[in-house]
C-alpha cells in the first residue's frame, strides 16, 4: 500500500501552502477582529482553482478527488481555519450546482462561483432541525412554473454576503423523501438576513439567520428531482465531514509547528522549556495523535473516491476523531505557550477557537458515534475495516 503522494498532488499542496503562507496568514487575524472575510482574497483563490476543486470539470471545475482537495484544504487551513472552512462550504455548494442543476443554470452560475466571483452559502440547518435534519419544515410550494418558499434557516456561514444560496426545502410530506433542493438568488425578493452571530470562532467569517417570506423560484432551478434533495444533502456531508476534519488537521499541524518554535526559544529554570522532559512527551504525543487524524481523513476520502460502500461510516470516523484530536493539540500547544497562549499577540488562542465549532458542525462528534455504532453492529466491525 503506497501511501505517497503523487508529483501532481505535491502540486496541489505546494501551492495552497504558498498560498495560505503568503496571503491568508498575514490577515487572519485582521479578519477574525474585524468579523468579516475578503471577498478579493477568495477571488484570488478562484483564480487557483480552489474555489471550484471538486467541482465537475464540464462546469468549470478541476474535478478533483476528494484526496486530493484534501490536501489543499489542509494547507489552506493552516493560514486561516475560518477562511479555508468557508472556502470548503463555498466548493460544496458549487459543486452541488455543478452536478445537479440544468445546463442553463450552470451556464449562469458557475463560471461565477468557480472564479470566486460569486460565493455561494449552504442552507439545511434550521431552529428545528439540526442534527436530525430530515426533520426541517421550510417549505416550497409548486405554483406552476415556480416554487414559493417559506420558513428559516439558522447559522447560515457567509449570510449576507454570499450572491447564491443552495437550500433545501421540504416539497413533500414528512420524512427525507419530501426534501428536494433550490438554486436561490441571495438577492431574491423577500429573503432577509438576521443579524451577524456573536461567535465564538470562526469569526472571519459571517453567520446569519436567513428568512424566506413567499419567495419565488423558477422549479428550473431545482437541483436534481424533486425529492431528491436529502440524498444531495447526505452526498454533500459525507464530503463535508471530510472537510472539516481536514481543517481540523491542518490548523492543528500549525498550532503543532508554533509549540514547537516557542518551546525552543523559550527558557525557564536556565533551559528551554523543549529540553524538559514534560514538553518532549507532550509534543511527541502531539505530532503522533496529528499523523494518525491525517492518515484516517486520507483513508476516508480515498474512500469516498472510491464509492466504498462503508465510505459513510469512515467519513463519520475521520470526521469524529480528527475534529477531537485537532481540538485537544491545539489546547494542548495553547498550554505550552502558558499565559502567553491566552494572548491574541499570538495565533494559539484563535486556533482552539476556531476549531472549537468543528466537533459540532456537519453533524456533531456524538451523531458521529451512532452512524459508526449503527453500521458496526450491523454488519460487524471486521466488515467494516476490511
Amino acid at each position: 500500500m503506497d501511501f505517497s503522494l503523487t508529483p501532481e498532488q505535491r502540486a496541489f499542496e505546494q501551492s495552497a501552502r504558498a498560498f495560505a503562507r503568503d496571503v491568508l496568514a498575514p490577515k487572519a487575524a485582521e479578519w477574525d477582529e474585524r468579523e468579516s472575510f475578503s471577498r478579493d482574497v477568495l477571488q484570488r483563490a478562484g483564480e487557483l482553482g480552489f474555489m471550484g476543486m471538486y467541482t465537475p470539470e464540464s462546469a468549470g471545475g478541476l474535478g478533483l478527488g476528494r484526496l486530493d482537495a484534501s490536501l489543499i484544504v489542509e494547507e489552506l487551513s493552516r493560514g486561516c481555519t475560518a477562511m479555508g472552512a468557508f472556502l470548503t462550504i463555498h466548493n460544496m455548494a458549487t459543486s452541488m450546482v455543478g452536478k445537479y442543476c440544468t445546463e442553463a443554470v450552470i451556464e449562469q452560475y458557475c463560471h461565477g462561483l468557480v472564479a470566486g466571483t460569486h460565493l455561494a452559502s449552504y442552507c439545511l440547518t434550521e431552529p428545528g432541525a439540526g442534527s436530525d435534519a430530515a426533520s426541517l419544515a421550510t417549505s416550497a410550494r409548486r405554483d406552476g412554473d415556480d416554487y414559493i418558499v417559506n420558513g428559516c434557516k439558522v447559522f447560515i456561514s457567509g449570510a449576507g454576503e454570499t450572491d447564491v444560496l443552495v437550500v433545501m426545502l421540504r416539497t413533500g410530506g414528512e420524512g427525507a423523501a419530501g426534501i428536494s433542493a433550490l438554486l436561490i438568488p441571495a438577492d431574491a425578493e423577500g429573503i432577509t438576513y438576521g443579524k451577524k452571530e456573536n461567535k465564538m470562532g470562526w469569526r472571519a467569517q459571517p453567520t446569519r439567520m436567513i428568512t424566506f417570506d413567499d419567495v419565488r423560484v423558477p422549479v428550473a432551478n431545482r437541483l436534481g428531482e424533486e425529492g431528491q434533495g436529502f440524498a444531495i444533502a447526505m452526498e454533500g456531508l459525507d464530503g463535508g465531514r471530510i472537510n472539516i476534519a481536514t481543517c481540523s488537521v491542518g490548523t492543528a499541524q500549525q498550532a503543532l509547528e508554533e509549540a514547537v518554535t516557542y518551546t525552543t526559544e523559550r527558557r525557564q529554570f536556565g533551559n528551554a522549556i523543549a529540553d524538559f522532559q514534560a514538553t518532549q512527551f507532550k509534543l511527541a504525543d502531539m505530532l503522533t495523535e496529528l499523523v494518525a487524524a491525517r492518515q484516517l481523513v486520507r483513508l476516508a476520502a480515498y474512500k469516498l473516491d472510491q464509492k466504498d460502500a462503508q465510505a459513510s461510516t469512515f467519513c463519520a470516523m475521520a470526521k469524529r476523531f480528527a475534529t477531537d484530536i485537532g481540538f485537544q493539540i491545539c489546547n494542548d500547544a495553547l498550554q505550552l505557550f502558558g499565559g502567553y497562549g491566552f494572548m491574541k499577540e499570538y495565533p494559539m488562542e484563535r486556533h482552539v477557537r476556531d476549531t472549537r465549532v468543528h466537533q459540532i458542525l456537519e453533524g456533531t462528534n456524538e451523531i458521529m458515534r451512532v452512524i459508526i455504532a449503527r453500521k458496526m453492529l450491523m454488519d460487524g466491525a471486521l466488515e467494516i475495516i476490511k
